[in-house]
Parts: structure tokens; C-alpha cells; sequence
């Protein structure tokens, strides 16, 4: 039962950091945004897993691989997408494209972790896709073969990584802590964000952000990160990545909860109709048709 709790709260975390995100569009860039927050978080999961351990743990060749891997994916490709994304689209409607993250974990698990789909897990991706080409296409269907925004196109990526960092990651726990994979893997990523950030500028950049944007960032290291990856990954060492996967339906719930109180997004019929398709499209498949037998 706490595991289920620590993963609902994750997932509030998680809904707050499309507001975060947003409120950084435009002030800090992609690849700044990335590195900082990546930055502050490797340092506090450092000082954590030194003080869990009494050491760093060392890593043998296959650990070492799994966590460039999951910092690759997890944290250089999502993070540079999620904050590239988040300049043009909206925190409701950046939500509701992630809640695409249980179908595509489902379809990796599937290819490369031997999991059969079934019928159930087959209609529900349909019906998320369905969903989530409605919310892309903000009702016009036509779009789909030209006018979706770069904004839509580079939030699927965000998809494609966190599927790949979730299904990573059940193995490159093998033998690890699930602190222990977190904290790597964010150091992984922040030394391959660091060239990159410092070749854009960041080191010069740092002085002129304001102190809402070092707020948004600071909850995005902590909540978003330390403490969410944390949890997150207990979760999947405990119930498995799908299961897990299940619970990031409840993200786009709290981005558009956090988007109307704080932001003043709008609530459009497209996105409520295209929301409730991908977050029943992601139950039906996690659920594998377990639901007809209450």
C-alpha cells in the first residue's frame, strides 16, 4: 500500500514540473534548464547514497553500460525534449502526450522483455494513440499530415526515452540499490548535458535568472527528481516497470489540475475527450482485461 502511495505522490510531483517547465519557457533554455536542474539534483543524491552506504558502490562493466543507458534516455534525451516541448505547448496538453508513457513502456516491455501483448493490451493502445492524435491535432485530424507543432512532435519524444529508462532500468537494478541507479544515472546524464550547456552559454547565463526561475528549478531538482526517481524506481523494483508505468496516468491529472490553478490554462473540450481516451486506452492496457472478470 505505501509503495502505491509513494508512486501517487510521485506523480503529483511530476504534474508540477509541466507548471515549472512553463514557467521557465522562454527564461531559461532547454539544454540550461536540463543541466541545472540535473546539476543540484546529482549533488544531493551523491551526498544521499554516501550517506546510505558509507560509500560510493562500484560498478561492473554491465552496471557502467545500463547507467550511461539510463542517462542517455532518462535524463539528457527526456529533459532536453521535455523543456524544448514545453516552450510552445501547454502544461494540460504537454500532460496528457506524456500519458502516452504506459502504452509505449507496455510496447517495449513486449519487444524486448519477452511480455506478450494480448488483445486487451492491443485495444488499449489503440484507443491511447486515438486519444493522444486528437489532443496532438487539437481535434483536426488533418493535421496529422501537416500542421502538428514541432512542440507536439518533440514531446513524443519525451515518450520514446522514459519507455526506454523504464525498461533499462529493471535491469540495471540487478544488483542495485534503487538510490544507487538513480544517483548514477543523473550524474551520467548531467556529465552528458555538460558539454552541451556550456557550449550554449550557461556558465555566462546563470547570474541573469531571476528568482522564479531558481525556484522552478530547485522543485524540479528535489521533487522532481531526487525524490521522484527515488520513489519511482522503488516502485519499479518492487511491482515491476508496467505496473508502475500505470500510475503515470494520474500525471496529467495533476498538470492540468496545476495548470488551471496556476497557470490559467484553458480546459477545451478536445483535450478533455482526447485526455480521457489516452488515460482509458493506458488502464485498459495495464489491465490486460482483468477488469471483466469483477
Amino acid at each position: 500500500m505505501f509503495t502505491y502511495l509513494k508512486l501517487l505522490a510521485t506523480m503529483a510531483f511530476w504534474g508540477g514540473t509541466f507548471v515549472a517547465g512553463r514557467l521557465l519557457a522562454n527564461v531559461v533554455p532547454p539544454f540550461h534548464a536540463a543541466f541545472l536542474r540535473f546539476s543540484m539534483a546529482s549533488l544531493i543524491l551523491l551526498f544521499l547514497l554516501r550517506r546510505a552506504e558509507g560509500r560510493l558502490p562500484a560498478l561492473d562493466r554491465r552496471q557502467f553500460c545500463s547507467v550511461i543507458l539510463l542517462g542517455l534516455t532518462g535524463v539528457l534525451g527526456y529533459n532536453v525534449a521535455f523543456f524544448t516541448g514545453l516552450e510552445t505547448v501547454s502544461a494540460s496538453r504537454a500532460g496528457l502526450i506524456i500519458a502516452l508513457n504506459p502504452v509505449a513502456i507496455t510496447l517495449l516491455s513486449a519487444l524486448f522483455g519477452g511480455e506478450p501483448l494480448g488483445r486487451f493490451r492491443i485495444l488499449g493502445v489503440l484507443i491511447s494513440v486515438a486519444g493522444a492524435m486528437l489532443v496532438v491535432s487539437r481535434g483536426n485530424l488533418s493535421q496529422l499530415t501537416s500542421g502538428i507543432g514541432s512542440g507536439e512532435m518533440v514531446l513524443l519524444g519525451c515518450v520514446l526515452c522514459w519507455a526506454l529508462y523504464s525498461v533499462i532500468g529493471r535491469r540495471a537494478m540487478r544488483g542495485l540499490s534503487p538510490l544507487t541507479a538513480v544517483t548514477y544515472s543523473a550524474v551520467a546524464g548531467t556529465l552528458l548535458l555538460a558539454p552541451l550547456a556550456v557550449s550554449r552559454g550557461v556558465l555566462t547565463s546563470i547570474t541573469s535568472y531571476g528568482a522564479a526561475a531558481w525556484a522552478s528549478l530547485l522543485y524540479l531538482a528535489v521533487f522532481g527528481t531526487v525524490v521522484g526517481f527515488f520513489w519511482y524506481y522503488q516502485s519499479i523494483n518492487t511491482i515491476g516497470a508496467v505496473r508502475s508505468g500505470v500510475f503515470i496516468n494520474f500525471v496529467p491529472i495533476f498538470a492540468i489540475i496545476f495548470g488551471l490553478l496556476l497557470l490559467d490554462e484553458p480546459l477545451t473540450p478536445t483535450l478533455l475527450q482526447g485526455g480521457s481516451l489516452v488515460i482509458f486506452g493506458a488502464w485498459i492496457t495495464n489491465n490486460n482485461g482483468r477488469w471483466r472478470k469483477a
